[in-house]
Parts: structure tokens; C-alpha cells; sequence
């Protein structure tokens, strides 16, 4: 059964304007949620064999700091996720190697969000996303479909990890 971590970047900076959006780096409250979500991950056992990176620095950024609460899975940093809608990342996660049963994937919103609303069944934990997917949250999706097969409505949004919350 494919898990699928949803985690959106930690909160970025915007001290200096003139940078660049994809160079704009964590905050430090970004970089103190990032290493809380890296405890929590390292707590509830979440291994992926696979995470799947923005290349935006808020995002690698957040990918290196949760990194270490992860065990030790494959890094793809892909060049698509950045900005990334949610059909642009359902494609990405169809061509999954089915062997990846546990896969995490670091990006940005409106697309992750919508991707898990997408994907995510109607339940209480749906809502809270469909009210917002905050920087530094986690949205944990478990399908009993393979990879190639993920569409609307085949997950259980089964953990909604908010920073405020650790």
C-alpha cells in the first residue's frame, strides 16, 4: 500500500526583495519548525525509500533539515516540482517504481495542497486542508492503489502534522 508524505517547505525569508523567488531561504522560524518536524518524523517512524525535492532553496533547505528524521531514502531533486501544480504532481508520483512504498515529496502550495485534496478521501482532516496546508506542515496519504493508479478520492489523509502543533 503506497504512503505518501506531503510536505510543504518551512516558512522562507523575505528579508532580502530583490532575491530571486526559487533563492529565497528559510526563516529561522522555518528552520526551528523544520528540525521539530524532523524529531516528529523520526518519532512516528516515517521512512521513505524515496523523497522528492523542489529545487527551490526554502525547499532543500527544509529537505536538509528534516532529512536526518527520516532514516535514509533516495533524494531526487526535480526541476518539475517547482511551483508545481497538482496534475503536475500526480503525473510525477504515476511514474513512482512501484518497489517505492513509502515516498516523500517537499514542495509548495497552491499544488500540494491541492494535490492533497486531490487525492484525499472526505473526512475532518481533509477540511483542515482544504482550510490551508501551512509552510513546515506534513499531510500523510495512504493509498491501497499502486502508484500509476493514484486519482481523486483513493487516499486516507491519514496524519496532519501542523508546526503550531509541535
Amino acid at each position: 500500500m503506497p504512503t505518501l508524505h506531503l510536505i510543504r517547505h518551512a516558512k522562507s525569508s523575505w528579508d532580502d526583495p530583490a532575491l530571486d523567488d526559487r533563492a529565497r531561504p528559510l526563516a529561522p522560524r522555518g528552520r526551528k519548525a523544520a528540525k521539530r518536524l524532523a524529531a516528529w518524523t523520526e518519532a512516528h517512524d516515517v521512512r521513505p525509500e524515496l523523497v522528492l525535492c523542489s529545487p527551490a532553496l526554502r525547499a532543500t533547505e527544509t529537505l536538509e533539515r528534516v532529512l536526518p528524521g527520516l532514516g535514509s531514502p533516495a533524494v531526487r531533486i526535480d526541476d518539475a516540482l517547482y511551483h508545481a501544480s497538482a496534475a503536475t504532481l500526480l503525473a510525477r508520483l504515476h511514474e513512482t517504481p512501484a518497489e517505492a512504498g513509502e515516498v516523500a515529496l517537499i514542495g509548495h502550495n497552491p499544488g500540494l495542497a491541492d494535490l492533497c485534496l486531490l487525492l484525499a478521501q472526505a473526512g475532518q482532516a481533509r477540511d483542515r486542508v482544504a482550510v490551508n496546508l501551512p509552510t513546515g506542515a506534513l499531510a500523510t496519504l495512504a493509498a491501497d492503489v499502486p502508484w500509476r493508479s493514484l486519482e481523486p478520492g483513493c487516499a486516507e489523509l491519514t496524519a496532519l502534522v501542523l508546526p503550531r502543533e509541535l
